[in-house]
C-alpha cells in the first residue's frame, strides 16, 4: 500500500531546517519549492528559497522584479511571524564570493582576473551544481550565527542578519538528477587531479621537476591550446592552490549536513517514463548515501474526469456518433478527447504503480495538471493545497 506524503506535517517540524527539491530538468522542482517554501511561511516558518531557474519564473511568481545572489522578502507572506526570502543562485557570483572569502586580497584580485578562472567560474561543467551546494553551506552557516547573536536578529528585516529555520532548495536543471550530489567530487577531482599537480609544480617545486616528458606534452598543449591559454591556466592554478583544501573541506562539511537528521529531501518527477525512471534511480542513491527521504512529488498528473465511463466505451460511443448530426459529432469529439484523457491517466497511474511496487515504503504525493502556468503567489497557493490535501483525505 502507498503511504502518503504529508506535507503540512514535514513543514510543521521544526527539526526539519533543509529540504532539498531534485529530479531530472523540467518536472517543476522550481515550482514545487517555491510553494513548498509559501506554505511553510504562512504557517509560521521563517523561510528562505534558493532556486535555480534560468527562466526567473519565480521572481514573477512571488511579486519580486527580480532574483539574485541576495535573499530578497516577499512581501504580504508569512503569519505568526512567518516570512518568506526568496533568491536565485548567480553561479559566478558565489565563485567569487568564495574567492575573496578565503584568500587575500590581493591574491583574489589575482584570481578573478585570471581568464582561466573567468571561463572556469562561468560555464564549467559541474560548477553550478557545486556552488549551489557552496551557497546551501553559507546560508545554513548565516542562520546558524544568527540564532546564536544574543540580540535576537530572528526578528530583523535584513536578510543579512536573519536567522532562518527552513531553508529550501530548488537544485540546478541537468540532465541527471544526481548531478547535485556528484558535483562535488567532480569539481574536486578537476582541482586535485594529477594533471593539474603536474601544471603546478613549475610555479612550486624547482626546475628539475619538470621531466622532458612533461616539457613535450606542455609543447604540445602550447599547438593545441595556444601558449597564452597554458600561461593562463598555469598562472591560475599557482594562485589558487591554498583554496584547494577549503573547496573540499566544505564540499564535505555540506555533504554531511544533507546527510543530517534536519535535513529532508523531496524528489520530484512528471508521470513519464524517462522522469520516473530519474526519480526510482535517485531514490536508490539517496538511500545508498544514507541521505534522509522526505516522499516523492509526481507533478502535473491527469485525472480520470467524468466516473463511469471508461475509455473503451467513450471510444465506442464516439465511433458510432462520427457520422450523426452537427450535434452528435461535437459529442464523438468530446468523447474522443474523454477517451484519450482516461488513457494517459491510465498511463501515469501505471508508471506510479512501478515505482511504489519497487519502493513501497517512500511517501508520494501527487499534483493534478492546471489548466495554465503558476505565475503568481495565488497559483503557488493552489499547489501547496493540492499537495496538502492527500493527506488529509487518507
Amino acid at each position: 500500500m502507498a503511504h502518503t506524503l504529508d506535507v503540512d506535517r514535514l513543514l510543521a517540524d521544526r527539526t526539519t531546517e533543509i529540504i532539498v527539491c531534485c529530479g531530472s530538468g523540467g518536472v517543476g522542482k522550481t515550482t514545487t519549492a517555491a510553494a513548498l517554501a509559501l506554505r511553510a511561511a504562512e504557517q509560521g516558518r521563517t523561510v528562505c528559497v534558493l532556486t535555480i531557474d534560468p527562466a526567473r519564473r519565480l521572481a514573477q511568481a512571488m511579486g519580486l522584479t527580480e532574483l539574485d545572489n541576495t535573499p530578497r522578502p516577499v512581501k504580504g507572506v508569512g503569519a505568526d511571524g512567518g516570512s518568506l526570502d526568496a533568491m536565485m543562485l548567480d553561479m559566478k557570483r558565489t565563485f567569487d564570493e568564495v574567492v575573496e572569502a578565503h584568500a587575500t586580497p590581493e591574491k583574489a584580485q589575482q584570481i578573478l582576473a585570471n581568464p582561466f578562472y573567468v571561463a572556469l567560474s562561468s560555464s564549467f561543467a559541474g560548477t553550478q551544481e557545486y556552488m549551489a551546494m557552496e551557497k546551501l553551506g553559507q546560508l545554513h552557516a548565516q542562520a546558524s550565527r544568527a540564532v546564536q547573536d544574543p540580540g535576537g536578529p530572528e526578528t530583523s528585516e535584513d536578510p543579512a542578519v536573519k536567522a532562518w529555520d527552513l531553508i529550501i532548495v530548488d537544485t540546478p536543471p541537468s540532465r541527471s538528477a544526481l548531478d547535485f550530489l556528484d558535483a562535488p567530487d567532480r569539481l574536486s577531482s578537476l582541482l586535485d587531479g594529477r594533471f593539474i599537480k603536474l601544471l603546478l609544480a613549475p610555479a612550486k617545486g624547482p626546475a628539475r621537476l619538470l621531466s622532458a616528458g612533461f616539457g613535450i606534452v606542455t609543447s604540445a598543449l602550447n599547438k593545441v591550446l595556444g601558449a597564452q591559454v597554458l600561461t593562463d591556466m598555469q598562472t591560475f592554478i599557482a594562485a589558487f592552490d591554498t583554496l584547494f583544501g577549503g573547496f573540499r573541506q566544505r564540499a564535505e562539511r555540506t555533504y554531511a549536513l544533507l546527510q543530517a537528521d534536519g535535513t529532508a529531501f523531496v524528489v520530484v518527477a512528471a508521470p513519464e517514463p524517462a522522469a520516473m525512471r530519474e526519480a526510482s534511480y535517485f531514490v536508490e542513491r539517496l538511500a545508498g548515501e544514507r541521505m534522509p527521504l522526505a516522499g516523492l512529488v509526481v507533478n502535473r498528473v491527469h485525472q480520470n474526469g467524468a466516473e463511469g465511463i471508461t475509455a473503451a466505451d467513450a471510444e465506442s460511443a464516439g465511433h458510432k456518433l462520427a457520422s450523426g448530426t452537427a450535434t452528435d459529432k461535437m459529442t464523438a469529439d468530446l468523447l474522443e478527447i474523454h477517451a484519450e484523457r482516461m488513457r494517459v491517466a491510465a498511463r501515469e497511474a501505471r508508471l506510479k504503480q512501478r515505482f511504489t511496487a519497487a519502493h513501497p515504503a517512500v511517501p508520494t504525493a501527487s499534483i493534478a495538471a492546471l489548466a495554465g502556468d503558476v505565475h503568481d503567489l495565488d497559483g503557488l497557493r493552489e499547489i501547496g493545497d493540492l499537495l496538502a490535501a492527500q493527506a488529509k483525505k487518507n
